[in-house]
């Protein structure tokens, strides 16, 4: 028998999640330390190339951690960007074919302040948190009906080429505000001026950590609403978008599950059915598991 709606979705939250479910290699990894600090997780075969860097990478009590005299922020950010570089020039990790010449911050919390910064390609490897931003843009026509604008990703992109995406979004760079890249995003992308970009609101966070042959995904995406005027049209920006579609929102529900949607926003999209209550607990079986699966510990 085919899986209903309900199913489907709850599959895709199983599987950005499944770092959690029996039989994945948390049972096996070890923790990455840094300062002391629990920032990620090491699988053993990548605890096992580490270990060509002893002045960099240690293994101890079921932990990878840094070399002590790498005692900064800056020291600890040039020693592993050096490695990491070298494993690049050796091919020895795929995910590596895709650096991206940006840094992201890793901390513990996203409160704390950044133990060294680590080139984006190499995040999954050490299992480090990450954050981005994500825009929902939707409309309301005069009887209070929803409409979503929908991206559709270049076939060019790195990473889930030409699947649908939320109007905006991006990754969080060190040294980048959430705001920041709230705006960024939205005027590379979309041609979103920023005067608009700004009355965006905040209305939470998703997370979640699946893990793939590249490594250990733990993310946190910051949450925005943007309400559009009807007659406003996005134009494409940068390039990393090839066209946009804006769709009754019952419409948008059907493809979160067709598998065209790039799986994080996805959730970024259920997230938003929930809050408007297009999704209602009455009447979806799966709605407390939905809103678990939208927002598990990182």
């Amino acid at each position: 028998m085919m899986a209903s709606w309900s199913e489907k979705m709850l599959q895709l939250l199983l599987r950005m999640n499944n770092f959690h479910l029996p039989g994945s290699s948390l049972e096996t990894c070890l923790r990455f330390e840094v300062a002391g600090e629990h920032v990620g997780w090491v699988t053993p075969g990548v605890a096992c190339i580490l270990a060509r860097f002893p002045n960099v990478f240690c293994a101890r009590g079921g932990a990878v951690a840094l070399a002590a005299d790498l005692d900064s922020c800056e020291k600890r950010s040039e020693a592993v960007g050096a490695a990491l570089q070298e494993l690049r020039e050796h091919g020895c990790l795929t995910c590596l074919r895709g650096w991206r010449s940006e840094k992201y911050a890793v901390m513990a919390r996203y409160c704390d302040s950044p133990l060294m910064h680590m080139e984006r390609a190499a995040t999954s490897v050490f299992g480090v948190k990450r954050y981005g931003v994500h825009i929902n843009g939707y409309s309301r026509d005069g009887d209070g009906n929803l409409s979503m604008w929908i991206a559709r990703r270049s076939n060019t992109k790195q990473t889930y080429p030409g699947k649908l995406d939320n109007l905006a979004a991006g990754g969080l760079a060190a040294g980048c505000s959430i705001k920041h890249t709230l705006v960024k995003e939205c005027q590379e992308e979309a041609c979103i001026p920023e005067s608009l970009a700004e009355k965006a609101r905040p209305v939470g966070t998703i997370s979640y950590t699946y893990e793939d042959e590249e490594g250990v995904f733990p993310e946190c995406q910051f949450v925005f609403d943007l309400e559009l005027p009807t007659n406003f049209r996005p134009q494409i920006g940068d390039g990393e978008v090839q066209a946009f579609y804006f769709y009754p929102i019952n419409k948008v529900k059907e493809l979160l599950v067709c598998e065209e949607f790039k799986p994080n926003c996805a959730m970024v999209v259920l997230d938003f059915l929930i809050r408007h209550s297009v999704i209602e607990p009455d009447s979806e079986p799966y709605y407390q598991e939905f809103v678990a699966g939208l927002h598990r510990p990182l």
